[in-house]
């Protein structure tokens, strides 16, 4: 049963991948293809941000005065402020992660059960044990193990680039979501990078721009597909089996 279970299991991810395998046949000696340029909020991926927001107060206007409550500013400037503005995301990230882990663990294991004397019933035991056996040693188990684990892991990435972003949301206190996308063929190679995140307009610098490190809820994504990074992933049976096999 389990066997077949199997045999269906692998037959299934085959047909699934079959259609990318034609796909990517249909597109021999051709480089990568751009993604359109569409609205964010209509992507199958967007969310709206909803987040805990204090109670809104009316804007008031105090007579022979130029100034508003609540308003952020005396004079209007150019920095995003209202859904659809761009404003320039700074990226500059250094990371860097060692981390090492061992383990060692031993186990010796022995049991032996012996019944020579059972009230007088050991000789009707002897009847229902095969021929040649002995009650006297009965059961005798003995078990050892033996694991050693060893691990290391050392990481370093580093990313210094600027990307436009689009304000796709204000929320009610002001701050603002925005989301940019930057793509980048070079070759038969297409770099795609991600920047998503909710900033505040008075992180915003007067010539417009956000570093990363303001952006509160940040996500960046880099990464890309072409020739080299096919070659770069494991095959996918390779995949498969690494999800599949528990050893």
């Amino acid at each position: 049963m389990y066997q077949r279970c199997f045999a269906l299991t692998l037959v299934a991810i085959g047909l699934s991948g079959c259609s990318s395998y034609f796909a990517r046949l249909g597109h021999v000696g051709e480089e990568p293809a751009l993604t359109a340029i569409e609205n964010p909020v209509t992507q199958p991926g967007y969310h709206p941000v909803s987040m805990p927001m204090p109670v809104p107060a009316p804007p008031t206007f105090n007579s022979n005065s130029l100034w508003r409550s609540g308003s952020r500013a005396f004079f209007k400037d150019q920095r995003a402020a209202r859904v659809g503005d761009i404003l320039t995301v700074l990226v500059d990230i250094t990371d860097k992660a060692q981390f090492d882990n061992e383990l060692s663990r031993d186990r010796d294991a022995k049991e032996s059960e012996a019944y020579g004397k059972i009230a007088g019933y050991e000789r009707w035991l002897k009847h229902l044990l095969p021929k040649g056996a002995d009650v006297d040693d009965l059961v005798s188990i003995e078990s050892a193990g033996e694991a050693n684990g060893k691990g290391s892991i050392e990481r370093q990435e580093k990313i210094t680039t600027r990307v436009a972003a689009v304000v796709t949301q204000v929320l009610p206190n002001g701050n603002m979501v925005i989301e940019g996308r930057q793509e980048i063929r070079v070759n038969f190679e297409k770099r795609d990078l991600i920047v998503a995140g909710v900033v505040r307009p008075e992180d915003i610098t007067s010539e417009n721009t956000i570093p990363i490190s303001k952006i509160a809820e940040a996500r960046v994504s880099y990464g890309g597909k072409g020739r080299l990074t096919d070659v770069q992933q494991p095959r996918y049976g390779q995949q498969i089996l690494d999800i599949l096999l528990p050893f």
